[in-house]
């Protein structure tokens, strides 16, 4: 059993032992398979729109399947409040088992799911149960897995710890478009369309088989007197003491999702459904985007590790105001255009995404991290980044392409004001 209490001793190991080692893998290489799992669907939400809400406009059937798309970012808060309790309550390993095998079990059943022209509207409700399922298990997947890390990590390694996991994240993002860029390459747009989206599904599922099995062994990091402490009503008593910080990474995970599903779902989905750009193409700069996230955020945790890791959050977020507003170049069809956009933002985008999580674990307490923290992610992820996508798509739809900018421009700001508060009043319980 792993204890990590937070403590302000200097002499602690500083390197990861192979129980760590461990540990750290099977929690990042289910993030990949999160996002992994979570991208294809948007990505691919072009082919799914017309299988399972059909429509003669093409941007119809795209919009309808981005809204179950968002449907799935509704219940992580649900999941943060029930999976989240209940990671502080029984335990870190365990929750991580059951999030996990939520998700790979409902990808595989997106892979065989009977289309519109098979069962009806059936169709469309079994793909909303399984994106309700899938809101639930990632929203306790990457704020507890990033809170597990750390705690799994000795004192002073955060900014390894969010390198690492940002890798594993963009990793699975990396994936999802590169998967679905070579099977469009490989098998066409007429297959694509008829049955070659189920492809990157079925692939998810195998991938989650391997995951389930890695996390089998994960450490605890909580001690058994800390667990047998740790009723509801006291963790929730502690939740609403921190009540600021929870508000204040509603506004940190909010603003940094918003302007990643605008690049990673919205940009793309605009290229092919809006500017009926080439498909194929847009799935190789997606890739191109993936490429700079994985080893953007592997160089960023070097930098940062052993560093403040609040000053380079605010450097950071600070960056996100200005180059949001890059996406105001992309408002006709040309894919050169789509391609300075999506990659002249990707450095800043990859600065925010690997700090994002272990700043949000920074400002809970360990006794009621697991729910604090996941709840302000899910409420952050519903509310800004599941919305992001589909408001993106629709304001480009009806000329009001100036909007969605100083949207995510002012969720960033909020991020900024919150956090000093947060910090100011209930102090950083992880790093500095």
């Amino acid at each position: 059993m792993l204890s990590t209490t937070v403590t302000d001793t200097v002499h602690l190991p500083r390197r990861l032992t192979p129980d760590v080692r461990r540990g750290l893998l099977g929690l990042g290489l289910g993030n990949t398979l999160e996002w992994y799992d979570w991208m294809i669907f948007g990505l691919l939400s072009a082919f799914i729109g017309p299988k399972f809400f059909p429509s003669e406009d093409p941007l119809t059937a795209t919009l309808n399947a981005l809204a179950v798309f968002a449907v799935g970012f509704a219940f992580r808060p649900l999941g943060g409040i029930l999976l989240g309790t209940l990671a502080d309550r029984i335990g870190r390993r365990r929750v991580m088992l059951m999030s996990i095998t939520m998700m790979a079990t409902t990808t595989a059943i997106i892979a065989v799911a009977p289309t519109y022209d098979q069962i009806g509207s059936w169709a469309g409700i079994i793909l909303l149960l399984c994106r309700v399922v899938q809101g639930v298990s990632t929203g306790i997947e990457a704020p507890l897995s990033t809170a597990h890390a750390v705690e799994l990590a000795p004192v002073g390694r955060e900014g390894l710890v969010a390198g690492l996991m940002s890798f594993y994240v963009n990793l699975g993002i990396l994936l999802a478009s590169l998967t679905s860029f070579l099977t469009s390459l490989l098998l066409g747009g007429e297959v694509m369309a008829d049955w070659g989206w189920r492809v990157p599904f079925v692939i998810g599922a195998v991938f989650g088989l391997v995951v389930v099995y890695l996390r089998r062994s994960l450490p605890e990091t909580m001690s058994t007197d800390e667990l047998a402490s740790n009723t509801p009503k006291k963790v929730w008593t502690d939740v609403r003491k921190h009540w600021l910080s929870v508000l204040a990474i509603i506004f940190v995970v909010g603003a940094a999702q918003a302007y990643n599903y605008a690049w990673n779902v919205g940009l793309p989905s605009t290229a092919r459904g809006n500017f009926k750009e080439d498909p194929t193409i847009v799935f190789a700069l997606t890739t191109v985007l993936g490429v700079v996230l994985v080893i953007g955020s592997w160089i960023i945790g070097k930098l940062v590790d052993g560093k403040a890791m609040s000053k380079w959050f605010l450097v950071t977020r600070i960056l996100a105001i200005p180059s949001v507003f890059l996406m105001l170049l992309y408002v006709q069809p040309g894919i050169v255009g789509f391609a300075a956009v999506l990659l002249g933002g990707s450095i800043v985008l990859v600065l925010n995404m690997t700090l994002y999580n272990v700043v949000s674990s920074s400002l809970m307490p360990k006794s009621c991290r697991g729910t604090g923290v996941a709840l302000g992610y899910g409420i952050g992820v519903a509310l800004f980044g599941g919305t992001a996508s589909y408001l993106l798509v629709w304001l480009q739809s009806v000329d009001l392409n100036w909007v969605f900018p100083v949207y995510v421009a002012v969720l960033s700001i909020l991020s900024i004001i919150f956090y000093l508060l947060a910090r100011r009043s209930n102090g950083l319980f992880v790093g500095k």
